[in-house]
């Protein structure tokens, strides 16, 4: 069996925690690992971490690789841009097909919470049975409230070989409230978990049934994989395909659907508003996390870090405190957080990289904190991790000043090498090479200043590198 996670997005309804090269999925939101290390070790106790693939873009993908050891670190299938659960799935079968041969795949979302994981797992194994069949398998929950921001599966009567499964009537949207409840009285409607299983060659076959246009697509896609255009040609692809979800286009037509239901303790973590539903309260019905001082407050979400946040006799409020943005959220606003965040990437007021980046950044080698920027000149605190060191590297249009403030640091400069060790500096001149490195078993940090008439991230050119981020090119790398 193959685990596909589903881990995209732009990194927009847990802002400000979230960004857009820092998603949800790496947040530590329930317990003390982050939803892809959860959904990881959810999954791993029925599929091998061989057999283990996260669907996401390549910007997302290296942070949520900084999260695994390299001997429990999955695949990764990149998407060029988001088109939907339809396309990611398509592609992660496509991929498998290519790679592996037909077999059973189980698709999960990355932002899932799930308290009795056995439950699951004796659910997939049903599935497995089913899949075998030529069946397409939803996983669903039993509602527990009558809760508008899920989608509902209304079933009909159990299969015959298959009693613990039933057979599906419709595919509900989000209904009201009133509605919920009346779904959730008469028992025959479960929470659509976003959980499938089937066989590669069953879901490829109804994609070329139901989604020709797709299949089109992915028939191209496979045709230039393990060719030097295969990235080129994914790009091209993508571009093309419409946006729709796996649900939509595919599931409410096909007429071999099953679902199982399962009580799992399953909550979809996907806004601020779900924190209520999977963090512990006070005695107020708050959720305070981080350096709070509160008086008075109810039923309200405090996040924060290090930074003093006092709030007094807040009722029904998100406040999210990050170094560079603060959000302030009516509870039942939570939903806009993600136009909110839209709005912040079109704004034309400064560089807007509050929707991007962090003022920390994690990084393979170790990480950095944006002290202070200004028109032509960036200060940073950097931490290189023992043993490791950043790529061979040039800008050309900034000028870079290193200090170092504690532990060695080996520094290459052109053609020349040597050591600089605390209270050390030394000067980067634009367009020559150059490399920083930690070669002692101890944290390296230094101050950099950047200077020049453009400082953004991408003016880089990397010539070597230790995490394989040298971009290939006709006739060689840069």
């Amino acid at each position: 069996m193959y685990g596909v996670i589903l881990a995209g997005g732009n990194g927009t309804r847990f802002w400000p925690l979230s960004r857009e090269e820092y998603p949800k999925q790496v947040l530590k939101i329930v317990g003390n690992q982050s939803l892809i290390q959860n959904t990881v070790s959810r999954i791993q106790a029925f599929i091998p971490i061989a057999h283990i693939f996260i669907v996401t873009n390549p910007k997302q993908a290296e942070q949520m690789q900084f999260q695994f050891a390299p001997r429990s670190l999955p695949s990764f299938i990149y998407e060029p841009m988001g088109r939907n659960t339809a396309a990611a799935i398509g592609l992660a079968a496509t991929v498998l097909k290519k790679r592996l041969g037909d077999g059973i795949m189980a698709i999960f979302s990355a932002d899932h919470d799930i308290k009795n994981n056995e439950a699951l797992q004796s659910a997939v194994g049903l599935a497995k049975d089913l899949a075998n069949e030529n069946y397409l398998v939803i996983v669903g929950a039993r509602p527990t409230r009558p809760d508008t921001a899920f989608g509902y599966i209304q079933v009909g009567p159990s299969l015959q070989a298959f009693p613990n499964a039933h057979s599906v009537k419709k595919f509900i949207e989000k209904p009201e409230k009133d509605a919920a409840q009346a779904y959730i009285h008469a028992g025959n409607a479960f929470w659509n978990t976003g959980i499938f299983i089937w066989k590669v060659s069953t879901i490829l076959a109804a994609i070329e049934r139901y989604l020709p246009d797709l299949s089109c697509g992915l028939a191209q896609i496979e045709a230039g994989m393990g060719t030097a255009r295969e990235a080129t040609l994914t790009q091209e692809v993508y571009s093309r395909l419409a946006s729709i979800s796996i649900d939509y286009g595919l599931l409410e037509k096909t007429d071999h659907l099953a679902m199982i239901p399962v009580d799992m303790g399953w909550e979809d973590v996907g806004s601020w508003s779900a924190l209520d539903k999977v963090l512990s309260k006070d005695t107020d019905g708050n959720i305070v996390i981080g350096n709070v001082v509160n008086r008075g407050s109810r039923n309200s979400i405090v996040y924060g870090d290090k930074r003093l946040i006092a709030v007094v006799g807040l009722q029904e409020v998100i406040v999210a405190d990050t170094p560079d943005a603060t959000l302030i959220c009516a509870k039942d606003c939570a939903q806009e957080v993600k136009p909110l965040v839209e709005t912040l990437q079109k704004r034309d007021i400064g560089k807007g990289e509050e929707h991007r980046i962090h003022k920390a950044v994690t990084r393979a080698w170790g990480s950095y904190t944006v002290l202070e920027e200004g028109k032509d000149s960036k200060i940073k605190r950097i931490f290189v991790n023992p043993k490791s060191r950043l790529s061979l590297q040039m800008h050309t249009r900034r000028a870079e000043h290193w200090v170092v403030v504690t532990g060695a640091a080996r520094v290459t400069i052109g053609e020349s090498v040597y050591t600089l060790s605390a209270n050390q500096s030394t000067f980067v001149p634009v367009g020559v090479k150059h490399r920083l490195e930690n070669p002692t078993d101890y944290p390296l940090e230094i101050i950099e200043v950047q200077s020049g008439d453009y400082i953004e991230e991408d003016d880089i050119v990397r010539y070597e590198d230790d995490y394989g981020r040298v971009k290939k090119v006709e006739g060689g790398s840069v």
